[in-house]
């Protein structure tokens, strides 16, 4: 599972590349996409990562038997 969440981050990194490159070419809207799908794999990211209110993680929980 941490591959996962690497890749998904590395991704994340290399969509915010492109939509930058993509701003600067003139294609406002495949940008502007580019940076919202970012957000979210970037937000599905911390949902797995960030403990709750009782210190456990979702991807902790998934690891256990």
């Amino acid at each position: 599972m941490d591959l996962i969440l690497s890749l998904v981050m590395l991704t994340a990194v290399a969509l915010i590349a492109g939509a930058v490159f993509q701003w600067r070419r003139g294609a406002r809207r495949q940008a502007g996409l580019m940076l919202v799908l970012a957000a979210v794999m970037i937000a599905n990211v911390l949902i797995w990562t960030v403990p709750d209110s009782s210190g456990t993680a979702p991807l902790e929980r998934a690891a256990q038997p």
